[in-house]
């Protein structure tokens, strides 16, 4: 399947629901009211919910329980509220989906997400960016596992979805990868164009004209995380850390492993996703 027939496959995007769309419309407004994204979440039940686990959750680390989305909001500030509520829509949206099993998927993502945000924290980026897209870096995994599961089962058996040459082996065989169908649904969900860059860009960040910092930390992330997920050993880390994405950024091997999560698996937010 070509990729702009797979980006417009009718069941493989998801549509996002009407209080999401509305949400999203608010924040990208130059002067959002803190008050009526309180209010779009506050509409939706189930929405509420999903927030309200991962903004208690370990990756916040607030000081009080929040109990509310207005709570939420005036806590964790509107670009880690973006991020929560693009997370608690993707985990409601991708119910089942052939060849993968959600709860690593989730984990996955959720480890690269906490890895960007840390890393971005260090190269003066926007940490909640960083977050977000680490969030969703690898959707297009799940989109392309949906639109053509017959192609893509072979692929697994080969080269499962976590392995470190996944990209490489998408492109050679459908001539785009994750990434690209990643970025080209973001695109489609308005995501903000260098959000959308990132995700296009992480599998190569620095190649030819590419120069993209934002995009070079989700490879380290994309990278750490994977490990972890296979269970590479110190040596198998040190022979496979993409030396010159860390070169261009100034992180070498210990400072990226310096950004390990402190808790591994996730339990609390991936019921975010999961339940």
């Amino acid at each position: 399947m070509q990729l702009e027939a797979l980006l417009n496959y009718p069941r493989a995007l998801p549509a996002m629901p009407r209080a999401v769309t509305d949400l999203l419309g608010e924040m990208n407004k130059e002067d959002p009211s803190p008050k009526r994204v309180g209010e779009l979440i506050g509409h939706d039940p189930a929405l509420t919910t999903r927030v309200l686990r991962l903004s208690n959750s370990a990756f916040f680390r607030v000081s009080r329980k929040i109990g509310s989305a207005d709570e939420a909001v005036a806590l964790l500030g509107m670009t880690h509220v973006r991020s929560l509520v693009m997370a608690a829509a993707l985990g409601a949206s991708f119910k089942s989906v052939p060849g993968i099993d959600l709860r690593q998927f989730w984990r996955y993502s959720l480890r690269v997400a906490d890895i960007s945000k840390s890393l971005a924290g260090v190269l003066h980026q926007h940490p909640g960016n960083a977050f977000t897209a680490g969030l969703i870096h690898a959707i297009g995994v799940l989109v392309m596992h949906i639109a053509m599961p017959d192609a893509v089962a072979p692929l697994d058996m080969a080269t499962p979805p976590f392995d470190l040459t996944r990209a490489a082996a998408e492109k050679a065989i459908f001539g785009y990868s994750y990434a690209d169908v990643g970025a080209g649904m973001a695109e489609k969900w308005q995501f903000p164009p260098e959000m959308v860059s990132a995700l296009a860009n992480q599998v190569e960040p620095f190649e030819g004209e590419a120069y993209d910092p934002l995009g070079g930390v989700l490879h380290l992330a994309s990278w750490r995380a994977r490990a972890e997920e296979i269970q590479l050993d110190e040596q198998g880390m040190a022979a496979t850390f993409p030396d010159m994405v860390g070169l261009t950024l100034g992180l070498d091997l210990d400072s990226v492993l310096g950004k390990d999560p402190s808790e591994w698996s996730f339990s609390q937010a991936l019921s975010a996703f999961t339940d």
